[in-house]
């Protein structure tokens, strides 16, 4: 493991029982985040992005359970670890963002009630004391009146504002790792790219490290240092925004950058990936993406190799793209 990692997944597999039998939901992934990184996590719904989430947060309740691999947060090692040990962790040096802002408040709670009692469950601090944080918070992540907005309900608040409050929670113990799970899905435009700005300048003011899961390769270009596309469970290209959005390696990858409205001429038809994510409790032999691409061949259908390239661009393809520019 690298001594700067903030974060190092290696081999992390997720299974989930089901009538069909085991669903590997993630398989095989190994990934890694330095401190004050922001790391996109990409790929279509179903390909695994989520539930590598909650498997770093311990969240996985039955009928799933991590059967393979290693989570070191910190040195600590997260998989095994007691539900004391990992409820110590969560929200404190670890920290979620849901989609859903309401996954996260209490909508019979009063803000200040809610941020209050999630400061004094991890640190012995005042009430007063932990009122001047929360306001500190709200004004960081662009809340006007911080003193009205601690003693209103989350249904006084807006989808942007609820969201930019879900945000101030993560941010009141100043974890090390935020994990932000597809946050601005549901926003409009406008509210996204508020957000967004306010994200960037939050990492680098406290040092805070970033997993932004989302499937809006935009969202990634303009956010995140480094982008793992994730396919079938598991990751197919990881490298640098710039290595994996201007060559991309895998074909996969390729057909989400080609489906970008903006990356098609004006009157052509809105270029997308032929057919449907394989079932993963039935994955194909092989490639899971072969019968979706138009690269594939007979070699194919052999699992594909985990390949390096410059700087630490990884693909798991037999037959990558190498020397095939956007």
């Amino acid at each position: 493991m690298s001594l700067m990692s903030l974060l190092e997944i290696t081999s992390l597999r997720t299974e989930f029982s089901t009538r069909q039998g085991l669903l590997p939901a993630v398989d095989d992934v190994s990934l890694r985040v330095q401190p004050g990184e922001i790391l996109g996590l990409v790929g279509e719904s179903g390909s695994g992005k989520s539930v590598t989430g909650f498997s770093i947060l311990g969240l996985i309740d039955a009928p799933g359970k991590i059967t393979q691999g290693s989570i070191l947060f910190e040195g600590t090692e997260l998989v095994g670890a007691s539900d004391e040990r990992l409820r110590q962790l969560r929200g404190d040096r670890l920290a979620m963002i849901f989609q859903d802002p309401m996954m996260t408040l209490n909508p019979v709670l009063r803000v200040d009630t809610q941020m209050i009692e999630t400061i004094q469950a991890h640190r012995s601090m005042s009430a007063e004391e932990a009122r001047a944080r929360c306001r500190e918070v709200l004004v960081q992540v662009g809340i006007a009146s911080p003193d009205e907005r601690l003693k209103q309900y989350p249904h006084q608040f807006s989808g942007g504002m609820r969201q930019r409050v879900a945000i101030a929670i993560a941010l009141l113990l100043k974890p090390a790792l935020i994990i932000a799970d597809e946050p601005t899905t549901a926003l409009d435009v406008t509210v996204q790219g508020q957000i967004l700005f306010e994200m960037q300048r939050l990492t680098r003011e406290t040092g805070t490290a970033l997993i932004w899961i989302t499937h809006d390769l935009a969202v990634v270009a303009g956010l995140a240092q480094r982008v793992a596309v994730m396919y079938a469970g598991r990751i197919v290209e990881s490298g640098t925004v710039e290595q994996v959005l201007n060559t991309p390696l895998h074909p996969y990858t390729r057909g989400l950058l080609d489906s970008v409205p903006a990356n098609s001429e004006r009157g052509q038809r809105l270029h997308q990936i032929p057919g449907m994510t394989p079932s993963l409790v039935n994955r194909p032999q092989g490639c899971a993406f072969r019968n979706r691409c138009s690269y594939a061949q007979a070699d194919c259908a052999m699992d594909p190799p985990v390949q390096h390239f410059e700087h630490e661009h990884m693909v798991r393809c037999v037959r990558p793209l190498t020397g095939v520019k956007r």
